[in-house]
């Protein structure tokens, strides 16, 4: 068993970390990102630090990594910049979008998309939610009714990801909805498609940069060759794109965390009470501690899970335990640090709160914390 990285991986983290870092400095050294949805001009940064393609083969632009030097890129991402809204974005665009067209795209469609979604000159977004299927989705309403030449799609989706802004939707759709699971149908489609009617963007507790809404299909034509797989091919597509999801992009989180302990321990030993630092109370010493051992027991979690994913062999039960693991670690995280910093992690000034409020949607998306459980308990046979 080997607990260490090579020269190269290590190399590669700490170049990608500095990197993110002289891209987004921290506004007086430590505050939150600015209001607003992230630019086109921070999407083309992540492209050059290499985060957008990193799991793409180099023939379509990409690094050419395995799924656990993938996650520590994201990781060193998550960890140097703020905007946590503007790289899950980003991860969603790769692991929701990029990875199940590079498995299941036509030839044509993938040579001419997958280059540009690993420069960041594209933006892709996911588009499997609904109003009335969130977790359940073996039960959609958007429809994809064939016709010579491939199929029309009828029905909204909602929280997509990315929606507002995307070129490109990764879309799923069901042939029959009897069928359930099996008549699932994924889809590329691309903006300014007739028929594809793009929302206005939510107002979130979080993420704030990272647009979402709904959008709608009313009789839009998708042609066969931006079928994904086959008909009926989408859950499977669906799930084999979460296994990305749930490891790699939940790495963001790591870095988050990591950077919320830094932050914890430096305010502990600068901040003075009752003429003594903080820190040497035990009250707030044990708090940044119990950080520091969630974050690291998620650490290998993910790490272990994207190491049987790279294996080949079946990782399900690693997934689930690791997205269960640094999801709850975030949001309790997110919290101790605000308690660490009192009144002044409250304020907007050194992003505590911000990291908070970008915490509590990673136990809901991507499969709730409560949906993981149920796919843990039946790996392990209950």
């Amino acid at each position: 068993m080997e607990f260490s990285w090579t020269a190269g991986q290590q190399a590669r983290y700490e170049d990608v970390l500095a990197a993110t870092r002289d891209a987004f400095p921290r506004p007086d050294g430590a505050g939150a990102a600015e209001p607003g949805f992230f630019r086109r001009e921070d999407w083309l940064k992540l492209g050059e630090i290499g985060m957008l393609g990193a799991s793409l083969p180099t023939a379509y632009g990409g690094q050419g990594l395995g799924a656990l030097d993938t996650a520590r890129v994201v990781e060193a991402v998550g960890r140097g910049c703020t905007d946590t809204g503007l790289v899950f974005g980003a991860a969603a665009h790769t692991f929701a979008c990029a990875m199940p067209l590079l498995g299941f795209g036509s030839e044509p469609v993938k040579k001419r998309l997958l280059p540009e979604l690993a420069a960041g000159t594209l933006i892709a977004a996911n588009a499997m939610t609904e109003p009335d299927a969130g977790s359940d989705s073996s039960r959609l309403s958007v429809v994809a009714r064939p016709v010579d030449g491939g199929f029309v799609l009828d029905g909204t989706k909602s929280f997509v990801t990315n929606g507002p802004m995307a070129d490109v939707y990764v879309a799923y759709a069901t042939v029959n909805p009897k069928m359930g699971f099996l008549g699932v149908t994924g889809v590329v489609v691309e903006r300014g498609t007739p028929g594809l009617l793009v929302g206005e963007p939510f107002e979130k507790m979080g993420m704030a940069s990272a647009p979402a809404g709904r959008i709608t299909f009313q009789d839009c034509f998708v042609p066969q060759e931006n079928v994904l797989g086959g008909a009926g091919q989408g859950a499977a597509i669906f799930q084999y794109s979460m296994g990305w999801e749930r490891a790699c992009l939940f790495a963001l989180y790591v870095g988050l965390l990591d950077r919320l302990v830094e932050q914890c321990v430096a305010h502990a030993r600068e901040r003075r009470q009752f003429g003594r630092r903080i820190a040497e109370f035990q009250a707030v010493s044990h708090r940044i501690v119990d950080m520091k051992l969630r974050l690291e027991s998620a650490r290998l979690l993910l790490y272990r899970a994207c190491w049987e994913m790279d294996r080949g062999g079946p990782a399900t039960l690693s997934i689930a335990l690791s997205k269960l693991a640094v999801s709850e670690a975030a949001l309790a995280g997110a919290m101790d640090a605000v308690r660490v910093f009192g009144g002044r992690g409250y304020l907007r000034d050194d992003g505590i709160e911000a990291a908070l409020r970008d915490a509590v949607p990673s136990t809901i998306f991507s499969g709730t914390s409560d949906i993981q459980r149920q796919l843990i308990a039946k790996e392990i046979g209950l």
